[in-house]
């Protein structure tokens, strides 16, 4: 069974979700069937390359809220991803446009390390206040990935696999969604949203049992 999940890096409702998503594979009975794959989405892809920002910065500009209103939101969301055992580290963590991010982790899974990158891009961001347009930090966190440094950085000099990120937003907007994490499951399941563990396990049950009766 197949599950896809567009995320973006600097998301932290896709941070919480791969989290819900590993704990669910966790109770999952036919777990050892799974294949997880991430595809790329970009929360604002609009947000000009090379422009950083701090989160609260960032959300006080998009949404109008005022700075007190944005720190109630996302200590919210900081406590919600302690309940995970996740660091998110608010007042470090800088908002950027995460092309780069993404064309780096479409190279990782030409080297079967796409998962790890993912997961190291993540907790780059959140935890330890890493700038993912960065050139030179994308290229140590792609080698501490097993990424090689001299392919990762030709690649992040060039356009390569630009196409594979824009491939896949197209993708989910074909699927509907307007937002991540979005989970689909053997083509045919979609689970929008940071869903509850027993809200995944759940459709991945379902899933599961849909796939049997066919075969």
């Amino acid at each position: 069974m197949r599950v896809e999940v567009w995320s973006d890096f600097v998301c932290p409702w896709c941070y919480i979700g791969r989290s819900r998503l590993r704990r669910a594979l966790a109770e999952f009975e036919h777990a050892d069937q799974v294949e997880v794959e991430w595809r790329s989405f970009q929360l604002d892809p609009t947000h000009r390359k090379g422009v950083r920002l701090g989160v609260h910065e960032m959300l006080v500009e998009k949404t109008g809220a005022s700075l007190d209103e944005v720190r109630a939101m996302t200590d919210r969301v900081r406590a919600l991803a302690a309940e995970e055992g996740l660091t998110y580290d608010v007042e470090r963590a800088v908002v950027v446009n995460t092309v780069d991010a993404h064309r780096l982790y479409h190279l990782s899974k030409v080297h079967n390390v796409a998962d790890r990158l993912h997961e190291r891009l993540m907790r780059a961001h959140f935890a330890e206040g890493e700038v993912l347009d960065d050139l030179d930090t994308l290229v140590r966190l792609g080698a501490e990935a097993g990424v090689p440094e001299d392919e990762a950085r030709r690649v992040l000099t060039g356009d390569d696999h630009a196409r594979d990120v824009k491939l896949d937003i197209r993708q989910a907007r074909l699927y509907g969604a307007s937002g991540v994490p979005f989970f689909v499951l053997d083509d045919t399941y979609g689970v929008a949203g940071a869903q509850p563990v027993e809200v995944l396990l759940s459709a991945l049950r379902t899933a599961h049992e849909a796939s049997s009766s066919v075969n």
